[in-house]
Order: C-alpha cells, then structure tokens, then sequence
C-alpha cells in the first residue's frame, strides 16, 4: 500500500511559478515512475511529468517541457514539481500518481497509486 500526499497548489496570475510537493510513505515497488497528471473541468486526463527511480530520467508533456521541472529528493521520498511561466491553460487539478513503469504514465495514462489533488488556477 502506497500513499502519496500532495501540496503546493493555489491561485497565481500567468506568468508566474508555483511548486508542488507530493510525498509517498509505504512505497515497496522496487523501481517505479512518480509524477503529475492533471484534469481540468469537462477535459480528459492529462499526462503532465514524471521522473523515474533508479533511472531518474525525466518526462515531460511537449505543452510544458522548458516550463516545468521535475525533481526528487530520494531521503524523503518526495517529488516536486516547478512549475514556471504559468499560462492560463495549465489550469487544472494536479493529481500526483506513482506507476510501476513509465510507459503506463505516459501512453496508458494510468497510475497504481494516486493523491488527493491539488489545485493550481492562474489567471489572465
């Protein structure tokens, strides 16, 4: 049993960078993908970023790559993303997902374990 445990969201006009922390405690996969997807109102799921353990190789979404970045610090068992430069379209609830291959984030749009989302408006 996997839970993940995700902060940082909230209200920011276009242009400007937000943070999101998401936390995993009782993770046994002994290599996994760990990242974000997002959803907003009436939209499907989308695939935002993801950084892989023990590879560490990052993916991004093309409508983020040179935006967003992903990070890990491996002591906390916590993933963040930065997010910079933030448009209007990237409106959304961020949900953090842990997979046991990238392959499923990325193509399938599915993850084993998920967090509770965390909103992240940027305005005009």
């Amino acid at each position: 049993q996997v839970q993940l445990v995700e902060s940082g969201g909230g209200l920011v006009q276009a242009g400007g960078s937000l943070r999101l922390s998401c936390a995993a405690s009782g993770r046994t996969f002994s290599s996994y993908a760990m990242g974000w997807f997002r959803q907003a109102p009436g939209k499907e799921r989308e695939f935002v970023a993801a950084i892989t353990w023990p590879g560490n190789r990052r993916y991004y979404a093309d409508s983020v790559q040179g935006r967003f970045t992903i990070s890990s610090d491996n002591a906390k068992n916590t993933v963040y993303l930065q997010m910079n430069s933030l448009k209007p379209e990237d409106t959304a609830v961020y949900y953090c997902a842990v997979s046991r291959t990238i392959l499923t984030m990325t193509q399938e749009l599915r993850g084993d374990y998920w967090g509770q989302g965390t909103q992240v408006t940027v305005s005009s």
